[in-house]
């Protein structure tokens, strides 16, 4: 499989989905679009509030389970560290969720458990 931009060329196939084979899959896919899209959307929210983020980095874990003799993707767990100077904790975390309802791709995947440990590391 490769991106037409180019950005990415390797395997993807049913073993490194369900296997312990090498390459990616829809999910760690999923996942990079959602913590990218989530890093994004709480940088910009941030800094237009006049709180520009030294850092922000996210991971995305998706949890693929069965349901009802189906594969489904059940659980996205967004995990955030940010290094933001002048905010507290509590102000970052409503943030931190703001962003997490209203990133694209969390509103494209409104259908899964979204979930959020969000950490402010000053």
């Amino acid at each position: 499989m490769s991106f037409g931009s180019g950005a990415y060329k390797g395997s993807y196939s049913f073993k490194s989905r369900f296997e312990d084979g090498t390459g990616t899959n829809p999910e760690e896919l999923i996942g990079a679009a959602h913590a990218g899209c989530y890093s994004m959307a709480l940088s910009a929210d941030l800094a237009e509030a006049g709180h520009a983020p030294e850092a922000v980095t996210t991971n995305a874990d998706v949890a693929l389970e069965m349901v009802d003799g189906d594969p489904a993707i059940t659980t996205i767990t967004l995990n955030v560290t940010a290094n933001i100077p002048d905010i507290d904790e509590d102000e970052f975390l409503k943030f931190a969720e703001g962003a997490k309802k209203n990133c694209p791709v969390s509103k494209a995947l409104a259908g899964v458990d979204i979930k959020l440990n969000a950490t402010l590391d000053n």
